[in-house]
């Protein structure tokens, strides 16, 4: 049965549903987004494992420039000193149009919003109102405009303003006593390190992870340090953690910086109202540190998309169950990785290096470990 939707959040989220909705069915939609415009700036870089990139293809993504993505073939684990302990072979979870993907968010945006930008999407649009109507929902733009939908779909982020409007239950994000900072490299970052994969470095409380964004080779900086508050005028003395534990980091972090605290939601929680669903980071978020933010956007959005081209009944339910499963697999793995890529115990790290050494190369542990995730 045809359906009107009205999503709300011009993300990754959202932008793969319109998507998916305007080149797979024949259900009317319109994208709601507060902000004015999309961000299409330099941006931060994303990785994008096989179990979304399989998803974009149904899109169209394998005809994108392929001099503005990159694809690692593993990821290799340093010491913060820059010693290597082991790595790990993204290859296998490879197919033929199917690879492990990096490239920068704003290469990801600029691709989605090419086929609806100009009748499917809406600016300048906050909600004011919502209220169900002959067993529709009307929502209420503060700009005096609305819309009448058999389906609310909220992919405006992690705090979500869709859900303020549907949900008696709070699920504030909880901050996790660490901060993001990012930085992009436009040249080599004399680290002794391979720049055509996935490197990690742990430190005591904190961890950087360094990778290409394209075939200029330009890499992404991403540093996580703990810290119990986040301050945006104090990004240098919270560097200074970092670079006490090896001087020679400090040519990576002299360029432009952008920093974010890093939060997740507490609970899983179901929606109240059976016309409104929640995809992408309003849906959970998590932890930036099994590299799944962007993916399970998309698989949330292909997800629901799947579900609203099938005539069954409770599909709010089936959706939420499904997608419970696969958010429980990430955020515990996911927080398992925030846990073991900080240690503070030299006597910790090498116990850790050790086992990651032998782990590694079981392909039993491997396929468990990320399979599970990047092969959905």
């Amino acid at each position: 049965m045809k359906k009107k939707l009205a999503i709300i959040g011009a993300g990754i989220a959202g932008l793969t549903l319109a998507n998916l909705i305007k080149k797979n069915s024949d259900h009317d939609f319109m994208l709601y987004e507060k902000q004015e415009s999309l961000s299409l700036d330099e941006g931060y870089g994303i990785q994008l494992s096989t179990n979304c990139i399989k998803i974009l293809n149904n899109i169209g993504f394998e005809k994108i420039d392929k001099g503005k993505i990159f694809c690692p073939k593993g990821v290799e684990f340093y010491n913060i000193k820059n010693k290597k302990i082991c790595d790990l072979d993204l290859t296998q979870f490879n197919k033929e149009k199917i690879k492990y993907t990096t490239l920068q968010r704003s290469t990801l945006i600029e691709f989605l919003k090419d086929d609806i930008y100009t009748q499917h999407i809406r600016f300048g649009k906050r909600i004011k109102e919502v209220s169900e109507l002959k067993g529709k929902i009307l929502v209420k733009f503060d700009d005096n405009t609305n819309d009448l939908v058999d389906i609310v779909v909220g992919a405006d982020g992690i705090f979500s303003n869709t859900r303020t409007f549907f949900e008696k239950k709070k699920n504030v994000p909880k901050f996790k006593k660490a901060v993001a900072v990012r930085t992009i490299l436009k040249s080599k970052s004399e680290l002794n390190i391979n720049e055509e994969n996935i490197s990690i470095m742990m430190g005591v409380d904190c961890h950087i992870v360094i990778y290409p964004i394209n075939k200029n080779k330009e890499l992404n900086v991403v540093c996580v340090i703990r810290d119990n508050k986040y301050d945006p005028d104090n990004i240098k003395f919270l560097l200074e953690k970092v670079l006490q534990q090896n001087t020679n980091l400090t040519k990576v972090f002299d360029g432009d910086l952008r920093s974010w605290p890093l939060y997740s939601t507490p609970k899983i929680l179901p929606s109240s109202n059976s016309k409104v669903f929640y995809i992408g980071d309003a849906f959970n978020g998590f932890l930036p540190t099994l590299a799944q933010g962007a993916g399970q956007s998309i698989e949330s959005a292909n997800e629901l998309f799947n579900l609203l081209n099938v005539e069954k009944k409770d599909i709010q339910n089936i959706y939420f169950q499904e997608r419970l499963k696969r958010a429980k697999i990430v955020r515990k793995r996911a927080n398992l990785n925030f846990f073991v890529f900080h240690f503070s115990s030299s006597i910790m790290q090498l116990v850790r290096n050790i086992f990651m050494k032998f782990f590694v190369k079981r392909k039993s542990f491997v396929n468990s470990y990320l399979g599970t995730v990047y092969k959905n």
